[in-house]
């Protein structure tokens, strides 16, 4: 090349014209070297072949990288894109050939050489990018019909194992088989597995080589082993492995599957485990774990069957037991006064384990409640008789060693099972009869006890429930208030008898309970008070009846025996007994009831108290527990009781036969006024209705079980007394007679 320019140059001598420096091109173009391409892709391939058979590479990196770069900017990028794919599948093809060679390996080490063979492959194929990289970051980004020389590399693997699927049978029998000694118990190299798996995952393969067979393998091991550990384990126990086995496989897909695996390889323990074997632990286990209030494996199995989605046949099981196991405490008449303490026990485990088992499940909750509902009525009326009885024992005095707060909650959790019951007038007479006995006889534990519970009854029934019981209480009040009145009018005590103290209680009777008036000779002395109480109370309150009911009556005498003074406890009828005794040392049984005037059964069961009980005042000749016609009975003159005051059970406290019989048939007759009123208040409003609709009708205005056939018989009654008559042209059709 020749140049020319203008230069300046200092003379002494006459300064001449300026010269020009020309530039001028080549003469001729500069030309690579024939053997360029060839002789770079020898030295390229020398490094490639250094890569892959882990010896040193003759040149640096850089004088590589700079080999690439050249070839690429003289338009060589094809073909040594294609020189270096070739290469690198010959190194493969050459690899898995060797993989061959060892499929008779044990299947660890086989997969210890695969695991080797991938983590050499993946180190120089990064090896061979960096040598490659501007052929990759330049040729392989501007060409769609290429990929990047890594995904190059793993799709040259990918063909060549496809190509040989024994060595792919064989990895993935080897997966399989190390997978299942772990899950029998065997400690396995998890690196290994997880390091073979992400080799399938790049290479894109892991869902068709691995996954579908792994599955299948998986479902057969879980099927085989939920029907024998079925038979072999306890229900607890099998519960637990349930548990357990899917812990392992939420661990094992964190540990080395991929995370696609997890869904179904859960859903499939669940379904060969649980799901498959449900019905049948629920009916072979329930009942063993509720029994044993076993709260943790209830609640692993709740858990289990939400998983499956066999929360409603749990429900049935859950309703089942609790309807089996109460109805069971409720048929069992030998116990009957165990049944509200065994029923309000059964509601406490239950309840315990609808909370801590099954997490409050607000469908479970209406289960137990039907489930109780459904079993308390099968024996009609006697659990609510009762619950009521229950009550009145919580509510009588004597109750010692319980506090208000303990009486409240034992209050309420009675008052739960008062709600499940059909029959609540039958509970309503009951409570009534009980709560007339605390109060005249001031056996009540506490008055705030007793009006709490009323509330408690009105609230849940309404006040219509409680009108009579809330009146009972106003006429204890109201006799409070009489006999103040009564004991500051001078001319009545005056007419007393000297050393009587008389206490009235005056009751209404539409409020109290029924109570058959039995007749007594009282004493001169009792009489006489009486008679001064009546005509205090007519001259103060004119146009009202006094009916004395004696077998309600209590007294104290105050007894002298040889051995010291006694104060005796006793009932009205106990106290006519004993007074006849006054006069003379013995009576026969004849002369008792003559001079009592009391009603027979009544005296041999008040003479029984006196003479056969504890409490001896009196002697009975001959000796028994009976009272005969031709008994004898004295004055007790070697009593020698320590107590200064002592309480002789009555016989009239106690419930008889008779007496719940004539509060049943009580109740059936008020059922009988209900359902009339209730037919003739729906008929004059509808004026005429088909058989079928008044049926309907009345079932759903009334509160208390009915059949049918009882409903029948009280139409036909309604229709003798001609408040209906049947209408002439269709004979199921009523119509109502204004």
């Amino acid at each position: 090349m020749s140049t020319s320019a203008p230069v300046k140059a200092k003379s002494n001598a006459t300064t001449g014209p300026a010269k020009k420096l020309v530039i001028k091109p080549l003469k001729s173009k500069p030309e690579l070297p024939s053997d360029f391409e060839e002789s770079t892709w020898i030295k390229l391939q020398d490094a490639v072949d250094a890569v892959h058979c882990k010896r040193p590479v003759a040149c640096s990196l850089e004088e590589l990288y700079a080999a690439v770069q050249d070839m690429c900017m003289h338009k060589m990028s094809d073909k040594l894109y294609s020189r270096l794919q070739q290469a690198c599948d010959t190194h493969v093809a050459s690899q898995v050939l060797r993989l061959c060679d060892m499929l008779q390996l044990d299947p660890v080490l086989f997969l210890e050489r695969v695991d080797a063979m991938w983590s050499d492959y993946c180190s120089q194929m990064l090896t061979i990018r960096l040598i490659f990289l501007y052929l990759d970051r330049t040729h392989v980004i501007t060409s769609t019909s290429v990929r990047s020389l890594f995904d190059m590399g793993l799709q040259l693997l990918r063909r060549h194992l496809a190509s040989h699927q024994e060595v792919e049978r064989h990895t993935v029998g080897g997966l399989l088989a190390l997978i299942e000694r772990e899950r029998q118990g065997e400690a396995v190299d998890r690196q290994l597995l997880k390091s073979i798996l992400r080799m399938f995952d790049n290479l894109g393969t892991y869902a068709e080589v691995f996954q579908a067979p792994f599955l299948e393998q998986a479902t057969m091991f879980y099927r085989k082993e939920g029907v024998r550990l079925r038979y072999e384990l306890s229900v607890p126990a099998y519960l637990q492995h349930c548990e357990t086995r899917l812990q392992e496989e939420y661990e094992r897909c964190t540990q080395y599957l991929d995370t696609c695996t997890r869904k179904p390889l859960i859903a499939l323990v669940e379904r060969e485990l649980v799901a498959a074997h449900i019905g049948a632990l629920l009916e072979r286990g329930f009942a063993e774990l509720a029994d044993a209030q076993r709260i943790e494996d209830l609640q692993r199995l709740y858990s289990l069957c939400a998983r499956v989605s066999a929360l409603d046949a749990l429900r049935t099981t859950f309703r089942e037991y609790i309807r089996t196991t109460g109805l069971k405490i409720v048929k069992d008449e030998e116990k009957d006064k165990d049944m509200v303490q065994s029923l309000l026990e059964l509601k406490r485990r239950m309840d315990e384990v609808l909370e801590r088992a099954m997490q409050r499940n607000e469908v479970f909750a209406n289960t137990l409640k039907e489930a109780f509902e459904s079993f308390i009525n099968q024996r009609q009326n006697k659990p609510a008789e009762l619950i009521a009885k229950f009550i009145d024992t919580k509510l009588r005095a004597g109750n010692k060693g319980q506090t208000d707060e303990e009486l409240e909650g034992v209050l309420d959790k009675a008052l739960m099972l008062f709600r499940y019951i059909q029959g609540k007038d039958v509970f309503e007479a009951f409570y009534k009869k009980d709560l007339a006995k605390r109060l005249l006889l001031g056996k009540s534990a506490s008055i705030d006890a007793e009006k709490s519970m009323i509330s408690k009854l009105k609230a849940e029934c309404g006040s219509q429930f409680t009108t009579k019981l809330e009146g009972m209480f106003k006429d204890i009040e109201l006799s409070t208030d009489v006999m103040a009145a009564f004991r500051q009018y001078e001319s009545s005590l005056k007419k007393l008898p000297a050393g009587i103290d008389m206490q009235v209680s005056v009751l209404t009777s539409g409020y109290w309970p029924t109570y058959p008036i039995m007749e007594a000779k009282l004493p001169e002395e009792l009489e006489v008070s009486q008679e001064v109480f009546k005509n205090f109370y007519l001259n103060k309150y004119s146009g009202r009846r006094l009916v004395w009911h004696a077998s309600l009556g209590t007294c104290v005498l105050r007894t002298n025996f040889p051995k010291g003074q006694k104060e005796l406890s006793v009932s009205l009828f106990q106290a006519v007994v004993l007074m006849l005794f006054n006069n003379t040392d013995s009576l026969s049984f004849e002369d008792v009831k003559s001079q009592s005037g009391i009603e027979d059964k009544e005296l041999r069961r008040t003479l029984q108290s006196l003479a056969c009980g504890k409490v001896r005042v009196l002697v009975k000749e001959p000796k028994g527990r009976d009272v005969e016609d031709k008994d004898l009975f004295s004055f007790n003159k070697d009593f020698s009781e320590r107590l200064y005051r002592i309480k002789i059970n009555s016989i009239q406290m106690k419930e008889t036969e008779e007496e719940n019989k004539k509060t049943n048939d009580q109740v059936l007759q008020d059922r009988q006024y209900q359902i009339d009123a209730a037919i003739v208040r729906i008929m004059k409003t509808r004026k005429q209705l088909s058989h079928k609709l008044l049926i309907a009708e009345v079932l759903q205005q009334l509160k208390f079980p009915l059949k049918a056939a009882d409903l029948k018989k009280r139409i036909e009654s309604l229709i003798d007394r001609e408040y209906l008559a049947r209408d002439n042209s269709d004979q199921n059709v009523y119509n109502y007679l204004a």
